[in-house]
């Protein structure tokens, strides 16, 4: 089979994701437009708070994951029964586990002022760090559905619901950030709360559809009355975990650096969040590639073909090469604009001008171990992406922040140029293993 083949295949689970990843990317630009213009110091505790909360928030979603090729696998087999039972089960192992991150965030919560962060800001974090607690299970439950969807094929509905929520979501900071149409003026806790919002309504919609539309009639049986499969638990933590580490020491790593900036000032750490909101653009578009790329791999591994696993790969590598030539691109020439949408405070975009050369500079390592990520996820034979990650992130990646920010005293750019060699690393990682994982037999 001929790699267009395989490029037409990717890209048309792609689009809907990617249609789902650009909502992403407007309510998140439209968060930090609308939380940047209100003022400073609530937008520098947006950056402390969400990039904190990315690490919880990435390692339910990633552990979620591990449905996907356990999933798609049994969906090249056309075994529905099977399938509802894994939704079943992936569904109570998912809430087991996000509440223990939720718990550990509450823990967090009581000790937030050991963090160093600038006590003005402390008042603007604390609720809003509890109204984004809120949403953890929610955020679970339409995942897990969401993972389903995506291996049965089907990527065009979890989009439209994300598109749908997303919409709500912009209108709802409107109304709650600023007080418009006769709402009280919430500022930053505004925005937590129509972004809560948002996430409750898209499990809702989830749920509706596995259970009540024709779209999961067929998985329903299975659902409700599959034979208890001993050890199914235990196969999908096993397949989940490693996805859940590897983004939990991914986001780890950013998170750290939003710490680090935050001991430089409010100024830096603001200008820490308008780069990767802004740095966010590419992430997205590369992972919508590489997760519609994960399902032909799962989908090959359940056939046991390695060629079609890996040519799979590496047509989803060529398309995300592409779509980083022009987002780089983009970044080079539109940065000055993109960036200035976010701030009306001079310093703030002085700075953040400052870092557009390492945030394009990274964008390579993040598009290769995106890709190579999500081939290695769609093998099922995820447990060396716990190592990669736990190396390149946090053995190498942290130290390498802290080293070029402050010992080499380059403050905020040493924070943003440090996340090539831990992107970079774990790139070289994943495609190993993946390459590994693909080998044919003798």
């Amino acid at each position: 089979m001929s790699y267009s083949t395989y490029y037409r295949s990717i890209g048309r689970l792609a689009f809907p994701l990617f249609l789902g990843q650009l909502g992403n990317i407007a309510v998140g630009f439209a968060d930090n437009i609308m939380v940047g213009h209100y003022s400073t110091e609530a937008l520098a505790s947006a950056s402390f708070v969400n990039n904190v909360f990315n690490i919880a928030i990435f390692a339910c979603v990633g552990f979620t994951y591990g449905l996907t090729p356990l999933i798609g696998a049994i969906f090249s087999r056309g075994e529905t029964d099977a399938i509802g039972r894994m939704v079943r089960v992936g569904m109570r192992v998912n809430t087991i586990f996000t509440l223990a991150v939720t718990a550990l965030m509450l823990l967090l919560y009581f000790n937030l002022d050991l963090l160093g962060q600038p006590g003005h800001l402390m008042p603007l974090i604390k609720p809003y760090f509890l109204i984004v607690l809120s949403g953890m299970i929610p955020v679970m439950l339409f995942n897990v559905l969401a993972q389903w969807s995506y291996a049965i094929n089907d990527t065009a509905l979890p989009t439209w619901i994300v598109l749908s929520a997303n919409a709500l979501n912009i209108l709802g900071n409107y109304i709650l950030i600023y007080g418009n149409w006769g709402a009280p003026e919430l500022g930053l806790t505004g925005a937590g709360i129509s972004t809560l919002i948002a996430r409750v309504l898209c499990a809702i919609a989830m749920i509706y559809v596995f259970f009540c539309s024709a779209r999961g009639r067929s998985y329903l049986p299975g659902f409700h009355h599959g034979n208890h499969v001993p050890g199914q638990a235990a196969e999908i933590a096993r397949t989940g975990f490693p996805v859940a580490m590897q983004m939990t020491f991914e986001t780890a790593a950013f998170s750290g650096s939003a710490i680090m900036s935050g001991w430089l000032g409010a100024v830096p750490l603001a200008a820490f969040q308008i780069v990767a909101i802004s740095g966010m653009l590419g992430f997205c578009i590369y992972y919508s590639i590489g997760a519609a790329m994960a399902i032909p791999v799962s989908h090959a591994a359940g056939q046991g073909d390695t060629v079609a696993m890996r040519k799979s790969a590496w047509a989803g590598y060529h398309l995300i090469l592409a779509a980083m030539t022009i987002t780089s691109l983009l970044f080079i020439f539109g940065g000055h604009f993109i960036m200035g949408l976010f701030t009306n405070d001079p310093a703030v975009l002085t700075l953040a001008l400052t870092l557009i050369f390492p945030m394009v500079l990274y964008q390579f390592g993040d598009a290769t171990q995106i890709t190579f990520a999500n081939a290695l996820r769609g093998t099922s034979r995820v447990m060396p992406m716990l190592y990669c990650a736990f190396v390149s992130y946090i053995v190498v990646g942290l130290p390498v922040t802290w080293v070029l920010a402050f010992p080499c005293g380059m403050g905020m750019y040493g924070i943003v140029l440090s996340f090539s060699v831990s992107l970079l690393l774990a790139a070289m990682l994943y495609l190993y293993y993946f390459l590994r994982a693909t080998r044919k037999k003798a």
